[in-house]
């Protein structure tokens, strides 16, 4: 169960750190609508990681959760931000997933 935390805690960091992407090319009152929603991501998170790590090993923990926010980022920019998937950005995504899995995997 506190693996599961953990992982919805990194796809709200996804919401977080898109959030204050659209905020920063957003107008008007919808600057307003983003912040709001990056601070409602930022705090579900964080409140999903603390209640996870009270069980898991902190450092594991941490880099499964920035490994996942970084990776949903990553995805949310090229699929909906047209930023570029070439080889070598998708060659590192990879290597950042295996790297996560790893870590889980020796992990007790």
């Amino acid at each position: 169960m506190d693996w599961f935390l953990v992982i919805v805690a990194g796809l709200f960091e996804v919401g977080f750190a898109s959030c204050l992407g659209q905020a920063k090319t957003a107008t008007g009152n919808a600057v307003l609508g983003w912040y709001a929603g990056f601070t409602l991501c930022l705090i579900v998170s964080m409140g999903l990681l603390m209640k996870a790590v009270e069980t898991l090993p902190i450092g594991t923990a941490y880099a499964v959760w920035t490994g996942i926010g970084a990776l949903g980022t990553v995805i949310v920019g090229i699929l909906f931000l047209r930023e570029p998937a070439d080889f070598w950005r998708l060659f590192f995504l990879s290597t950042l997933v295996l790297s996560i899995v790893g870590l889980k995997s020796v992990s007790h």
